[in-house]
């Protein structure tokens, strides 16, 4: 019976421990998925680039291979977008995160005013849906991936058939 005692002692010290890591990671989880809506909402939403270096991590690597390395790539690829489509607009529409990953689910759409992607102007308004991949590191967004409807985007535009 003396072993019952260390045991239980082992068994609570044990759960607390765990359930204090699982607590914060919760939390860590929880932050990452706050600093991605407060990217989205400022950059998306809003259109403020200056921001960008206080979400983005100055080697931030894309995996989209039409959007340039780095902050500077990112930066110069939404100015062109919203330059190109001025009434562009961002719906999140629902943010899932793990660890140090957080999938955004939301929409794109405006209408094209301006050349775009290698094209000319249509004056036609999209909507597409699309899943951005994003890694957080040291509290900024380091690596970006992403799944759009690239086709139900062109066959908006009327580029194909």
């Amino acid at each position: 019976m003396h072993w019952f005692k260390p045991l239980i002692s082992t068994l609570l010290f044990t759960t607390l421990l765990l359930k204090g890591t699982h607590t914060m990671a919760q939390d860590h989880t929880q932050q990452n998925k706050q600093l991605l809506a407060q990217f989205a909402e400022t950059i998306f939403v809003k259109k403020d680039l200056s921001q960008l270096p206080k979400w983005m991590a100055p080697n931030y690597i894309q995996h989209n291979p039409l959007v340039p390395q780095g902050l500077a790539g990112f930066e110069s690829f939404f100015t062109t977008w919203f330059k190109a489509v001025p009434d562009w607009q961002y719906t999140l529409e629902k943010l899932v995160a793990e660890g140090d990953t957080v999938w955004a689910y939301g929409v794109y759409s405006g209408t094209q005013q301006g050349d775009w992607l290698g094209i000319p102007a249509t004056g036609k308004h999209y909507s597409i849906h699309a899943v951005d991949i994003f890694r957080i590191e040291d509290g900024k967004l380091a690596e970006h991936w992403d799944v759009l409807d690239a086709y139900g985007l062109f066959k908006q535009l009327g580029v194909i058939q």
